[in-house]
């Protein structure tokens, strides 16, 4: 359970090399690195066994940076420069993400709008100024 409040970090989407970015990232910057690949997440019957492992979350958590990532993994969109860094808010009730995630949609592209998932509740949107923001929490 996510007891913590919301929080911002940084997420990047890497297309098909996350591990070895956050390997690398983990060597440089040190801090204690946590990897889940799509075949060992609650998430694995909602791709093909080819995309198991491609890495769906890692966290990489030091002194001096707390960043999130995953290799690209939607089929449908092509990953550019521009739409592979976003905001990411993670922790906090379901409640407390739901709101945020209310008040940052005025105005914007919403891509997936908050539900609940075998991990917690997920959401994401583009902003009305552009900026791709991700909502997280492990409370349902």
């Amino acid at each position: 359970m996510n007891s913590a409040p919301p929080h911002v970090s940084s997420y990047l989407l890497l297309d098909g090399n996350c591990k070895a970015a956050m390997g690398f990232y983990h060597r440089v910057l040190g801090g204690k690195l946590v990897v889940t690949t799509v075949g060992d997440s609650p998430m694995k019957s909602a791709f093909p066994e080819s995309k198991h492992d491609l890495i769906v979350n890692a966290r990489l958590v030091s002194g001096i940076v707390d960043i999130s990532a995953s290799d690209w993994l939607r089929p449908d969109q092509k990953p550019v420069p521009g739409n592979m860094v976003c905001l990411y808010i993670s922790g906090g009730s379901s409640k407390e993400l739901r709101a945020l995630f209310e008040k940052l949609s005025e105005g914007a592209d919403v891509t997936d709008p908050i539900k609940v998932h075998p991990f917690g509740s997920y959401g994401a949107l583009n902003d009305k100024f552009g900026v791709r923001w991700m909502f997280s929490t492990d409370q349902k």
